[in-house]
């Protein structure tokens, strides 16, 4: 049965974790878990397997894939190196899924507003791509040890083009002909100790601002008639979700004052979404939808657009595996 309130986010792992238990016994769901020998990063596969499990996590049937790091925009090279190998590994698992051979072409999309720090993930992303439509097939094998060939699109956001972002995407894809489309976006998290650590891969697309009340169309393969892979990363989070957070701590506050006692036993006996329910009442009239981001958003967005960039050209380029 599908939930009956929501607190915004993107991610697969969030929805497992609202579930009672530790997520793995949802009907129509699948969870593995599994860490790197190092013990510096985590791996969750959540699998909708059919449309009982989609209702049940409000996400469409497909995989997820997310890696969890302490500190994903730690500068040690060492370090940088293995995360964005397993990156890079999970990125080839999806496109193999795909059957996205040594001659594929991708095209890699950069969604958000370049202008807008937190939602600029997208744009930096593909700023630093090596680029190889253009070049011959030999020389693309001569150069990056394989014959694919990488494209890539930055559509901007609906305010500065009045297009949707995916009628852009679609006309794109049907003048080039890629086999298949990699975007890229910020997304929104429930908690704030997602921000940042947080990498999510999928195989299902994506809906842009989605995670923010913004509904645009989606980027399917439904939409576009190619597979759609999509990576994202947290980068805001709702501040109604935040107050969420602190409900218990609120509570136990309320409750050691004799005039504020019986607001403390009032929210303490809300079911939880009754609570987030009050919280929106009390916040939205004044602040209205509003989200947050880290203080170092910057120095985030510019670590994670070089660990996102680095990981593609692994998957996509075998010969930047052998380098690494």
């Amino acid at each position: 049965m599908a939930k009956e309130f929501e607190i915004r986010t993107d991610l697969a792992l969030e929805e497992k974790e609202s579930f009672p238990g530790d997520g793995g016994e949802i009907h129509g769901v699948s969870l593995k878990e599994w860490q790197d020998k190092g013990g510096n990063f985590k791996i969750t596969e959540v699998v909708v397997l059919d449309e009982e499990g989609a209702r049940a996590m409000g996400k469409p049937v497909g995989t997820y894939m997310t890696l969890e790091a302490k500190n994903l925009k730690w500068r040690e090279k060492e370090y940088h190196t293995a995360l964005a190998k397993e990156l890079a590994r999970q990125i080839e698992r999806l496109m193999r899924r795909q059957c996205i051979g040594e001659d594929g072409n991708i095209l890699v999309v950069g969604l958000g507003n370049e202008a807008v720090t937190p939602d600029s993930l997208g744009p930096r992303v593909v700023s630093q791509l090596r680029i190889s439509r253009h070049l011959k097939k030999k020389y693309r094998q001569e150069m990056f040890g394989s014959g694919r060939s990488v494209s890539a699109l930055v559509p901007g956001v609906m305010a500065q083009t009045g297009m949707e972002t995916a009628e852009i995407i679609r006309g794109v894809v049907q003048e080039t002909k890629p086999d298949m489309v990699l975007v890229i976006d910020a997304l929104a998290a429930r908690s704030v100790r997602r921000l940042g650590n947080t990498i999510q891969l999928s195989d299902t697309g994506i809906s842009p601002g989605s995670g923010v009340g913004n509904h645009r169309s989606a980027i399917t393969e439904e939409v576009l008639g190619i597979p759609v892979l999509a990576v994202g990363v947290p980068t805001v989070v709702g501040a109604a979700a935040i107050a969420h957070d602190t409900v218990g701590a609120l509570i136990q506050v309320l409750n050691r004052e004799q005039i504020t006692q019986n607001i403390g036993q009032y929210i303490e006996n809300m079911d939880p979404e009754e609570q987030y329910a009050f919280i929106r009442e009390i916040l939205d009239p004044e602040f209205g939808s509003m989200y947050v981001t880290e203080p170092d958003i910057d120095e985030t967005i510019r670590q994670l657009g070089m660990l996102i960039s680095d990981g593609i050209h692994r998957a996509v380029y075998p010969e930047d595996e052998r380098e690494g």
